[in-house]
């Protein structure tokens, strides 16, 4: 027998292609050879493969032709290699850098790409003696610049799928945390949200929270954050962020509010406000929302007028906060004339929806969460609805891969409407689209003071209902299209009319609630209706003796 077949057989690579990240000196072509070798795989060098093809060395082309001209000819390469494998894939430092390069690795399939993350001292002291190769090190001080590399491209080198913490070790102990950890981790979904003056990345996946310090760090200026969070959200989750930030060696204070819709008031904002300049904020301070819609509300409200604006970071903790409220920068807190009336648009740095968190949510706020999941389906995206049918029980139940694609659906839709429409400018279209039912489940909540009886998203999974009907009713959408919703509704136990509020509610007090609505245009209430599954529009030419016979049909009182 030969000796061959005894030999160990590599082991299968959990994916077609692996792609090393990271600054100059962080290890990638070292380690890359290592994986290649332990997958039995091929390891290419995108640096290499760039100097075969233009028969130039990397300094030679930077010198002839400008780093612009090299990262084109270096995303060419990385697209081309991209459709082949497997392979392990080293990139250089700036790689990542190109937005279209980025893209290219999250959407490809089977790929996953990780950044080798090496404390500062390390990269030096293995730079030092190899300045030439290094274009960007050949002049000045290397140490100045090194770190203003990884201040510009670390924000970036964050958005990776996995982060591996590498220094001092072997390289045989780095291989095996990176092959470990490669076995035991399910990639995130990414979810960019390009806007003309800003973009960030909403980031969803399972972990992410135990992972937050290296995510976070980047993205803050001075290192000082400020962890807003409530008492019931503390109690599951603010240690493991804590943790996580202090081995990262991120400076913070925490402020815990009381949980619940009363947070969201003037008292509660200043009382935060005064404890955040007691801290002594500086405008490099960042404001990290830890929580669901409330604390999400709350905070951005904070960083959007603290010292005249400081960044702000979402970690969303409930469904309706991952798929709603943390994705498209609209902050605020409630006023005694109604909900959110006081605000601002201030737009996130980072989304980290951890869909590990919802774990410890009751199936109520699951519902609540999902109302908007299909809101988004009914407005523009009839396939999202038809894939809700197909997996809303799924959802509720928490199965973690049908949870981590609705999230992304549903910030997927979101962000494509924001990035169209950032303040809501479009008039009867765009933004405005997004209060499918709202009209309807502001007024229901208003007539149960927000006291926690009724919850946002069971008041929009009503309102979803109502508005639909309304449509019915007026002859613009079929009267299938709402059998649909509604025994799409009643399937999952979810809300779906008057029976289901807490108690009777009266036509004219409701109609006098929509009167006060914050989308009164000219002393018309702007409805969202639809024309069917996945065609909502605004109007404003609803007649309210329409609004109050439906009311009065679907069994509320006069």
């Amino acid at each position: 027998m030969s000796p061959s077949l005894h030999a160990p057989q590599p082991a299968r690579p959990p994916f077609r292609i692996i792609v090393l990240v990271g600054l100059m000196g962080a290890g990638k072509t070292t380690l890359g050879r290592m994986l290649a070798q332990h997958y039995g795989i091929p390891f290419i060098d995108t640096d290499a493969e760039i100097e075969k093809a233009s028969r130039q060395s990397i300094p030679e082309i930077f010198a002839h032709h400008g780093e612009a001209h090299f990262r084109a000819g270096e995303h060419r390469v990385i697209r081309r290699l991209l459709k082949n494998g497997p392979c392990i894939l080293a990139t250089g430092g700036g790689a990542w850098m190109h937005p279209q390069t980025r893209a290219l690795i999250h959407k490809a399939a089977d790929v996953c790409a990780i950044w080798l993350h090496v404390p500062m001292a390390v990269l030096l002291r293995r730079l030092l003696n190899n300045r030439g190769s290094r274009p960007l090190l050949a002049q000045g001080d290397p140490a100045a610049t090194l770190r203003q590399l990884a201040t510009v491209r670390y924000p970036r080198y964050a958005e990776a799928d996995i982060i591996i913490d590498c220094g001092d070790e072997s390289v045989e102990q780095a291989t095996r945390t990176i092959t470990d950890t490669l076995a035991n981790t399910s990639l995130p979904h990414h979810v960019p949200v390009a806007l003309a003056g800003h973009s960030y990345e909403v980031l969803i996946g399972r972990e992410l929270l135990a992972q937050a310090g290296l995510r976070v760090k980047p993205h803050l200026p001075n290192g000082h954050a400020i962890i807003l969070t409530d008492e019931t959200v503390a109690t599951h989750h603010l240690a493991t962020l804590e943790r996580n930030f202090r081995e990262v060696g991120i400076r913070f204070h925490t402020i815990i509010v009381p949980p619940g819709e009363g947070s969201k008031s003037l008292a509660r904002f200043e009382a935060v406000m005064e404890e955040m300049l007691e801290r002594g904020i500086e405008r490099g301070t960042t404001v990290i929302a830890l929580g669901g819609g409330v604390i999400g509300d709350l905070a951005g409200f904070v960083a959007a007028t603290a010292l005249r604006g400081i960044p702000f970071i979402q970690i969303p903790t409930t469904l309706l906060a991952q798929v709603d409220s943390s994705v498209g920068g609209k902050t605020g807190i409630n006023a005694r004339a109604g909900k959110n009336l006081i605000g601002a648009f201030w737009q996130p740095r980072l989304v980290l929806a951890d869909t590990e968190t919802l774990a410890t949510l009751p199936r109520r706020q699951l519902v609540a969460g999902y109302a908007e999941i299909v809101k988004a389906g009914l407005i523009a995206d009839a396939e999202l609805f038809a894939w809700c049918e197909a997996n809303g029980q799924a959802v509720l139940e928490g199965e973690p891969g049908k949870l981590g694609e609705a999230v992304r659906r549903a910030c997927a839709f979101k962000a494509g409407v924001v990035q169209d429409d950032e303040r809501e400018q479009a008039g009867s279209g765009g933004r405005a689209l997004l209060n499918l039912g709202h009209t309807f489940a502001h007024a229901f909540e208003a007539e149960f003071h927000y006291d926690g009886r009724l919850l946002h998203g069971e008041a929009v999974s009503i309102g979803l209902h109502m508005a639909l009907a309304l449509s019915v009713r007026m002859g613009l959408a079929p009267e299938d299209d709402l059998a649909r919703l509604d025994a799409h509704l009643h399937a999952l136990g979810m809300p779906a009319g008057a029976a289901d509020l807490p108690h009777g509610l009266s036509t004219e007090t409701l109609l006098n609630h929509m009167g006060r609505d914050k989308k009164l245009r000219d002393g018309k209430i702007t409805f969202v209706l639809l024309r069917g599954i996945g065609m909502a529009f605004t109007c404003r030419d609803v007649a309210m003796d329409d609004v109050r016979a439906l009311l009065l049909a679907e069994g509320f009182a006069p």
